[in-house]
């Protein structure tokens, strides 16, 4: 048997890629039905969890071809593991679609799949490369070239392009050396530049920095870094994300720091899970689990440590939208709220079904932009009931979706990452450093 996504002429048994005790842990119990956001769309179960990995374990067993079909059903997933948190067998669900997704490549139409193996293999694992073309979509916003190219655009090609949030002018760059803890320094960190990160929200990764130096920590930001593998992972294309994910355990190993922080929800459930990405490989595979160990989110970390310091006040009623990898994929849910409401004056404002997915999911809404809109009108509408004028989202793929849906939907709400706003209420605290 031939399998899509396999190396031409190259042969595999069957299931010989999907040799994972998930597929024979789940129970069929149903309990993961309510969570699923494909299932709760369509009422159908192969869009459902157990579904899926009945069709997995088809595929293994030999009884089913890897066609378009299985493939539409297994791409259909946002992968948010809200079925995971649901489990009561503790089936690791995004193992099992990843492990499938590798053998079919990505989805979407041919222009989508084309630009993705493009992105995957030839931009996500060079940062040079990505600002370059962060620096020609730049140009291009400010050109005058995007009113005409809205109007000139096929429908489907101007929903794509009003993703796009405005390029800044400025790129955080990983810096030389270490940068010294304001005070005491109570931890050495490393920290993950990224790439949406780094190019889109560069200044929230500087107010991370500076939140992180004003808790006492020496800040550590290898140049060495690349992209996390994230988006490779998920769409089924590991050589590269293999490659990346190694690359980032040798820059932050030979760091010798505490701890690596992350700041991107997605990001970090990946690198979390490089132990099992490399699970195989006998150079990297301790050094792997090792590292994976070492993985923070920035909010968890925080939490632990405790924060330090005169937070000013921010007269502000804010809801907080749950990143799908940082509370299914990571299980972090009370840090960031404790966080958020360490802020004098803020009103939290808890959000109905707020870890239900928004329908980003990395590049899901353009591969499936049907349901990435339906679950992103669902979500908006959530919002609105709280009364919100923001929506904390400590994470790109969700910030950049909220965004779109506010424009587009409302309400007008400003959407915040969790480290921006902790970064404003230190400078209402009046530091003199805090610069």
């Amino acid at each position: 048997m031939i399998f899509q996504g396999s190396k031409a002429g190259s042969k595999r048994e069957p299931g010989a890629a999907l040799d994972l005790p998930e597929l024979y842990r789940c129970v069929h119990c149903g309990l993961c039905l309510n969570q699923c956001p494909t299932y709760q769309i369509f009422r159908l179960e192969p869009e459902s969890p157990r579904g899926r990995i009945h069709l997995v374990r088809a595929l293994t067993e030999g009884r089913l071809e890897p066609n378009e079909r299985f493939g539409e059903h297994l791409n259909l997933c946002l992968m948010c593991r809200a079925c995971e948190s649901a489990c009561p067998s503790g089936v690791q669900y995004g193992h099992i679609a990843e492990a499938a997704r590798e053998l079919l490549g990505p989805s979407g139409s041919p222009l989508v799949r084309s630009l993705s193996k493009f992105a995957f293999k030839h931009l996500l694992p060079y940062p040079h490369r990505l600002r370059f073309v962060a620096r020609l979509l730049r140009l291009y916003q400010r050109s005058g070239l995007q009113g005409a190219a809205r109007r000139l655009l096929p429908r489907r090609l101007r929903e794509v392009e009003a993703f796009m949030p405005p390029v800044p002018d400025q790129f955080f760059t990983p810096k030389e050396g270490i940068l010294p803890a304001f005070g005491e320094c109570r931890a050495r960190i490393g920290m993950l530049s990224g790439c949406v990160m780094s190019l889109f929200f560069g200044a929230i990764n500087e107010a991370t920095v500076r939140v992180l130096r004003h808790n006492g920590c020496a800040v550590v930001t290898p140049k060495t870094q690349r992209c996390c593998g994230a988006l490779n992972i998920h769409n089924g294309e590991t050589v590269m994300a293999k490659i990346m994910a190694r690359v980032n355990i040798d820059a932050f190993l030979a760091a010798g720091v505490d701890a690596v922080i992350v700041n991107a929800a997605g990001c970090g459930a990946a690198m979390k899970e490089y132990g099992h990405l490399l699970r195989g490989d006998p150079i990297y595979a301790e050094r792997a689990s090792r590292f994976s160990r070492m993985v923070k989110d920035a909010t968890e970390f925080l939490a632990g440590l405790g924060l330090v310091g005169d937070l000013g006040r921010i007269e502000k009623v804010v809801t907080y939208q749950d990143p799908c990898h940082l509370a299914h994929g990571q299980k972090i849910r009370l840090q960031p709220r404790a966080l958020l409401m360490s802020v004098p004056g803020i009103k939290f404002v808890e959000m109905k079904a707020s870890d239900r997915c928004c329908g980003s999911a990395g590049i899901y809404n353009l591969t499936h932009p049907e349901v990435s809109q339906e679950l992103l009108k669902e979500k908006m509408k959530a919002i609105a009931e709280t009364a919100a004028e923001a929506v904390v989202a400590p994470n790109p793929g969700c910030m950049l979706q909220l965004c779109y849906g506010a424009r587009r939907y409302g309400p007008s709400v400003t959407v915040l990452h969790l480290m921006d706003l902790l970064d404003r209420a230190y400078s209402a605290g009046g530091r003199a450093q805090y610069q």
